[in-house]
């Protein structure tokens, strides 16, 4: 093992447990190129950087690349394996602003990643050995099968998502108390995707609660939070902020991951930019910059680093004083579409014949389950009857009203309706 994993596990002392063997052995080249260039960075001659320069000291730029930029050179340049500073910080400061339950947390700088789904693969690759279980809700984005199985080779352990129209937070503590493995990754998405559901402050105290049990049974838990949806929550009673800072300073058997992203925060999906950041209970500044290094090794040996052009044009909205305004209202024109479905599910009682509507009350989608048909047949279905395309997954169907006009709801649902309808008479007729 490189010295300098050795060392980063030294620091982090008993902490170290929670890693997965690649975890172990990841480290960030402090000594490597990127070191080297790092001392050089205040020298009058740094002859170091893989990148150009003009003669004057700006970035070798074409006038055709940056013309449409919008912003300054240097976002051509390298933003490093841990992110642009300013950045980092400005994301700090925003996650506080929008989550007051964080003041006075300790909890690492978040780390940039090329948005969400590269935050699990390095949350994957840091703490799930081949083997290990990763404990899921059963109604869950298809992806984490790839990245927790197939590429990090963990298996996903399911349980029932909803109980009585809540989540059920005893199948999930039943699940992460199961079998003897002495440590399991628990991911929680809210809102979760596919069904758009947040978890309310009762379902949020139960969660917290559970996981505080199984951590007093003796058992490890890093706890993934998945927050690519975060604050587009339409309905009152509903927990409006991250469980990080429930979970940051819960046990010593539990570490916290938070994963979260200018993607669907800010309505700007092609940038890619996410964050990773870490917690747990008595983590020292030290141990915090050991994680941090780990998240920016695994960045560095996949991508080296994320989009600087992304990162800056982030940071250059975040300055604006249009920023707050601008989102709020992009957020009215999501919880508008959310409002107008409850309206229509309640003018037509008759849907219920159809269709089952599972509990949503935040995010972009909604879901429901056919009655007496196969989703799939029904999707397929509003594609070659209705022009009307949805997603299937785990039985279900996906509505994004996100995506869909307002205008356009309520002959969307009339059209699953009349799908399932459809769908039910060829039954008959077989």
């Amino acid at each position: 093992m490189n010295e300098l994993a050795e060392k980063l596990n030294e620091t982090l002392g008993d902490a170290a447990e929670f890693l997965s063997p690649l975890g172990r052995r990841m480290y960030f080249p402090y000594g490597g190129i990127l070191g080297q260039g790092a001392e050089a960075r205040a020298c009058r001659v740094n002859a170091t950087i893989g990148m150009a320069f003009e003669e004057d000291g700006s970035p070798l730029v074409m006038d055709c690349m940056a013309a449409n930029l919008g912003i300054d050179k240097s976002a051509f340049l390298y933003a490093g394996s841990f992110g642009l500073p300013a950045l980092r910080d400005k994301w700090c400061e925003l996650q506080v602003a929008k989550n007051k339950s964080l003041e006075g947390v300790r909890y690492s700088r978040p780390v940039v990643t090329n948005a969400l789904t590269h935050g699990l693969r390095i949350a994957a690759e840091l703490f799930a050995a081949p083997g290990d279980e990763v404990v899921v809700p059963d109604l869950f984005w298809d992806n984490y099968s790839l990245i927790f199985e197939e590429a990090a080779g963990a298996r996903l352990h399911l349980f029932n998502t909803f109980r009585e129209g809540r989540f059920d937070a005893a199948a999930m503590k039943e699940a992460l108390l199961s079998g003897d493995a002495p440590k399991k990754l628990l991911v929680l998405n809210f809102p979760n995707n596919p069904t758009g559901y947040t978890a309310t402050l009762d379902d949020a105290r139960e969660i917290v609660a559970a996981v505080a049990e199984v951590a007093a049974a003796g058992r490890r838990v890093v706890v993934v939070l998945d927050d690519a949806y975060y604050g587009l929550v339409y309905e009152a009673g509903v927990h409006g902020e991250s469980l990080f800072a429930e979970f940051a300073g819960l046990s010593p058997n539990v570490l916290a991951v938070k994963l979260d992203g200018v993607t669907k925060e800010d309505y700007a999906w092609g940038l890619r930019v996410g964050f990773i950041a870490f917690a747990f209970q008595g983590a020292t500044d030290e141990q915090l910059k050991a994680l941090e290094a780990k998240a920016a090794g695994d960045v560095r040996s996949g991508v080296s680093n994320i989009n600087s052009v992304g990162q800056r044009l982030a940071l250059a909205a975040f300055a604006s004083p249009d920023y707050t305004a601008q989102k709020r209202e992009k957020y009215a024109v999501l919880k508008r579409r959310y409002h107008e479905i409850r309206t229509i599910l309640r003018l037509h009682p008759e849907y219920a014949d159809f269709f089952e509507v599972m509990p949503f009350n935040s995010g972009y989608f909604m879901c429901v389950r056919p009655k007496g048909v196969d989703a799939e047949a029904v999707r397929r279905r509003l594609i070659d009857g209705y022009s009307t395309g949805t997603i299937v997954l785990s039985g279900l169907i996906r509505v994004a009203f996100s995506t869909t006009p307002t205008a356009k709801l309520a002959q969307l649902f009339a059209d699953v309706a009349a799908a399932v309808a459809d769908c039910r008479d060829r039954k008959d007729v077989q």
